[in-house]
């Protein structure tokens, strides 16, 4: 099953929070290009990270940010 993000809703959280995607690339523990693949679509974020995501946006649930 393949795990993607909701990058409209990952979008609108950044910018509520006034979160550069360079900032949230950092704190979550990647690149900013790896996290600009996954908002594109060309990657689906694996297990450990879609952990790390939701721990860096505390606040907010597994079916807030990502879609199956």
């Amino acid at each position: 099953m393949k795990v993607a993000l909701k990058k409209d809703n990952i979008r609108k959280i950044l910018a509520q929070r006034n979160i550069s995607q360079n900032w949230f690339a950092f704190r979550v523990g990647t690149t900013s290009g790896y996290i600009s693949q996954m908002m594109t679509g060309k990657r689906n974020p694996s297990p450990q990270m879609r952990k790390r995501i939701l721990q860096v946006l505390k606040g907010y649930e597994f079916e807030d940010l990502f879609r199956l």
